[in-house]
C-alpha cells in the first residue's frame, strides 16, 4: 500500500509542477489587453486559466492529502525503541571464560630430563 501511494505521489507532484508551469503570470493579461491577441489559444481566452487553475487545485490538495497519508504512515513503521532496554552483551562479543589452553606437545620440543 505504502509503495502504491509513493507512486501516485510521484505522479502527482510531477503533473502538479507541470500545471504550474504551464501557466501563464497575471502580468501576462495585461499584454493581452494592448493588443498581444493572446485570444487565440487552445482552450479560448478565458477558458484556459479556468481549465488550469482548477487541475492545479485539485492536483495539490491531493498532493498535501498524499503527504500526510504517506508521513505519517511512514512515522508509524520506525517507532523508536529504548536502547537501554536491553544491556546484554551480544552472542559474538562475549568472552570465553574457563577455557582450558591446550598445552604444549613435548614430544616436537627437545627437553632434556
Amino acid at each position: 500500500m505504502f509503495e502504491v501511494l509513493l507512486v501516485a505521489y510521484i505522479v502527482i507532484s510531477v503533473a502538479l509542477i507541470g500545471f504550474i508551469l504551464i501557466q501563464q503570470g497575471k502580468g501576462a493579461d495585461m499584454g493581452a489587453s494592448f493588443g498581444s491577441g493572446s485570444s487565440g489559444t487552445v482552450f479560448g481566452s478565458s477558458g484556459a486559466g479556468n481549465f488550469l487553475t482548477k487541475t492545479t487545485t485539485v492536483l495539490a490538495t491531493g498532493f498535501f492529502v498524499l503527504c500526510l497519508l504517506l508521513g505519517g504512515m511512514s512515522a508509524k513503521q520506525n517507532e523508536a525503541t529504548d536502547e537501554w532496554a536491553e544491556l546484554e552483551v551480544p552472542v559474538g562479543e562475549q568472552q570465553v571464560i574457563n577455557e582450558e589452553i591446550p598445552a604444549a606437545d613435548k614430544t616436537s620440543q627437545d627437553i632434556p630430563e
